[in-house]
């Protein structure tokens, strides 16, 4: 338990000390939304994560009974090129670079691609993907934009950094251009619709997300927008009929023996949020991930 009031602590993610880098999983801001094509704002996101974090540092996680704070530090925000999306790219890979576990708090979507850039130079095959999200982000452009928000999982794919064939989407639901989806689904990316979630139920898809991965290293992207806007009304692309936030948070807590290389948390923009949920949401599924991986050191 803190021994500062939660109110009171540092500004970092679960008031972690602020360090450059370490051996272990550490936290990064990326305040850059240059590629969403509604509503911005996801560039206060990383702010809004760490202030609603707070609320998670009043003891141990209930469920693995460790405390996720003693795990991570925060090195703080990423340089970004204000206007400029290919350099936004160029720097967070470079930065990226110097970290062996980073866990990113978004900004926009876009940002995972850089950071699977940096990461594939770690390992000598693609990565294994779990991708949390309403939307596919397979689209080959967004408005002529090449590298939008919309875009990073179809270069992911082609530029080897993913396995698509060891890749699982949840939460799909958006409306999508039929190509892009058979373009998808071609490439052996398994999808599972937000329906699906809530028919099946939690333990069901969690034993899929296993399957897909097996033992390989894996990334997770988690937008969200996968949850309902009941949830995260707080972002910028809402889709009706998402997941509920314990369905999310359960899905995880089942994917226990994962060998997680990297997580990013993206899309929370807290101009849209009603008193913090979609942020302390974000927050927590982060604090979920750093579990995960606490558990199994």
């Amino acid at each position: 338990m803190a021994s500062t009031p939660t109110f009171a602590l540092p500004p970092t993610f679960l008031g972690t000390p602020q360090r450059t880098a370490q051996p272990g999983p550490c936290v990064v801001g990326i305040p850059f939304d240059g590629g969403t094509t509604n509503r911005s704002g996801a560039r206060s996101g990383p702010a809004a994560i760490r202030q609603a974090s707070r609320m998670l540092v009043d003891g141990d996680h209930p469920y693995w009974r460790l405390d996720p704070s003693q795990a991570v530090a925060d090195a703080g925000d990423f340089e970004i090129a204000l206007g400029d999306i290919p350099e936004t790219l160029r720097l967070i890979e470079l930065q990226a670079k110097n970290f062996e576990h980073l866990v990113a708090l978004g900004g926009d979507n876009g940002i995972s691609l850089p950071l699977l850039r940096a990461l594939r130079t770690r390992h000598t095959q693609p990565l294994a993907l779990i991708h949390f999200d309403a939307h596919v982000d397979t689209w080959p452009d967004n408005f002529g934009q090449r590298y939008a928000h919309g875009s990073p999982f179809f270069h992911a794919i082609n530029e080897g950094l993913v396995d698509p064939q060891r890749t699982i989407q949840i939460g799909i639901r958006s409306p999508v251009a039929t190509d892009v989806m058979d373009w998808t689904l071609g490439k052996g990316v398994t999808i599972v619709t937000a329906e699906e979630v809530h028919e099946s139920g939690p333990a069901a898809i969690a034993r899929r997300i296993q399957a897909a991965i097996g033992s390989a290293p894996v990334y997770l992207s988690f937008d969200i927008d996968a949850l309902d806007p009941a949830f995260a009304p707080g972002t910028g692309t809402p889709e009706v009929g998402g997941l509920a936030s314990w369905q999310a948070q359960s899905i995880l807590r089942r994917c226990a023996g994962l060998r997680f290389a990297g997580m990013d948390l993206v899309e929370v923009a807290p101009a849209y949020d009603v008193a913090e949920i979609t942020a302390l949401a974000g927050a927590t599924f982060v604090w979920e991930y750093l579990a995960l991986n606490l558990r199994t050191v």
